[in-house]
């Protein structure tokens, strides 16, 4: 008997019929849903292909993979019923199973349930969802393996109604975790159909993000920096600290307008820089564009709805709690792009580590943010102002561009980052591109970009030093564990 055999040889008969999906992440459908994907996984390459003969011990593979298939089908089948609005799925997610098997487990093509999946349809707080899929996890694994992933929708009724308004982003869904595979024990936030294996690309029509573990994460550093850098914490600010649920809610917010600002200004590319290979703080300039947008948005937010307020006029409770996280946006971009961001990850092309470093350095040379005394403070009343003034340039940059030849773009964007940061000494761009590159290909551009090509401030490194351990110990978080 091969060791994956046995290690599933006491899964005997059909799972229980789960019609609550409030029970689902204890009932035994679902544990024997996770162990047989789980046990799947041994057995994949890393596209997701299943060879006959995995090594020395497993005689046949293929045998094995038939079985745990089996025992996936079975509980998937039991699981349907307590979830209705993804019956579609879930019959063709088995279908997808069954012909994996019977075409000798190749490389696996789960377009069809893909297609039947539709989460963006059902933006309900705390509906829930089973998801089973080969696929990778971003900021995780590489691999493209089976992993299921219990969930459930947060979607408060003020997001609901920022959504129906100005903010309108139907492809955006927000998550919070219930259970999963090993592949979701990672840093991995995020469910993009793009990682699921498939055999063409359609059109995707959602996205996810698993807010819990945003949240959640966002709660340790910050809690761990602040006491760190001496920092005294507005009182919303600490507040959030203290309250999961409430922070949850501040990411939403945050991260619907920042996804929807992707396919919304003064853009000289693909909002997504789909398949385009250029230098990384391009990336990092995107990214940090969005969470400024949703900075400034969330000021504009809070200034009028805080108008009426102050001029006496009564607000309703999804006004009222629009407001208050509105003003808590604010302070989860400042103090997670300031403090996780440039020190989580490795100093490779770190693109989102570039922007926390870029904006923690603007405010600081604006003088509302101060490192004196080895303390840490800001001027909460300036920060505003100062980070919609980095706004502005960015998107005056590529305002600018949409007239300019790609790489004239690069270069103008490589002055914006360095007129805050100070490159890599090494740095070839910062000496000025020799000749032969600026009359030559776009590759020889991003190829003169070093790894690290705007290294970490002294203080990133005297923080990073002190909590190394903290971001480190933050993989795999969630709500539940904060």
């Amino acid at each position: 008997m091969s060791i994956h055999a046995h290690a599933t040889q006491h899964i005997v008969g059909e799972p229980e019929v789960v019609e609550d999906a409030s029970r689902v992440e204890t009932s035994d459908a679902w544990l024997r849903l996770k162990a047989a994907a789980t046990a799947i996984q041994l057995l994949q390459e890393q596209d997701g292909s299943i060879p006959a003969h995995v090594d020395e011990v497993a005689e046949d593979a293929h045998a094995d993979a038939r079985a745990l298939v089996t025992e996936v089908i079975a509980a998937i089948r039991a699981l349907t019923p307590a979830f209705p609005h993804d019956q579609d799925y879930l019959v063709e997610v088995v279908q997808d199973f069954e012909r994996w098997a019977d075409q000798g487990f190749g490389i696996p093509d789960f377009l069809d349930s893909l297609s039947a999946f539709q989460p963006q349809q059902h933006r309900v707080d705390g509906t829930r969802h089973l998801v089973v899929f080969p696929m990778y996890t971003q900021n995780g694994s590489r691999d493209r393996h089976v992993e299921a992933v219990l969930v459930e929708a947060i979607w408060p009724e003020f997001i609901a109604q920022l959504e129906a308004g100005d903010y309108g982003n139907k492809l955006f869904v927000s998550l919070r975790f219930l259970d999963y595979t090993p592949g979701y024990d990672t840093n991995s936030a995020v469910l993009f159909p793009e990682t699921i294996a498939m055999r063409e690309i359609p059109t995707f029509t959602w996205g996810a993000i698993f807010e819990d573990r945003e949240a959640a994460r966002y709660r340790r550093v910050v809690r761990a920096a602040a006491e760190i850098t001496k920092l005294d914490l507005p009182a919303d600010a600490a507040r959030m600290l203290d309250d999961q649920q409430l922070t949850e809610k501040t990411f939403v917010m945050w991260d619907m307008i920042h996804d929807r600002t992707h396919m919304r200004g003064d853009l000289p590319f693909d909002p997504f820089m789909i398949k385009q290979r250029m230098p990384y703080f391009l990336y990092s300039l995107e990214e940090l564009r969005c969470d400024l947008t949703a900075f400034r948005e969330s000021v504009a937010i809070e200034r009028r709805l805080g108008a009426r307020a102050d001029a006496g006029e009564a607000l309703d409770a999804v006004e009222a709690e629009t407001l208050e996280h509105a003003h808590l946006v604010q302070y989860a971009i400042i103090f997670d792009r300031i403090f996780r961001f440039p020190i989580t990850g490795s100093r490779v092309r770190n693109y989102d580590g570039l922007g926390g470093q870029l904006l923690f350095a603007w405010l600081h040379q604006r003088g509302v943010l101060h490192w004196t005394d080895t303390a840490l403070s800001l001027d909460w009343e300036d920060v505003p102002d100062a980070v919609i003034a980095l706004s502005d340039e960015i998107n005056d940059l590529y305002w600018r561009s949409i007239d300019r030849p790609k790489t004239a773009h690069w270069l103008a964007a490589y002055d914006l980052v360095r007129s805050t940061l100070t490159p890599n000494p090494a740095s070839v761009w910062a000496r000025a591109l020799p000749d032969e590159i600026l009359a030559g290909l776009p590759k020889g551009y991003t190829d003169a970009v070093l790894d690290d090509e705007f290294p970490l401030s002294m203080f990133f490194e005297a923080l990073n030093k002190k909590m190394k351990d903290v971001v480190e110990s933050t993989a795999g978080i969630t709500g539940r564990d904060s």
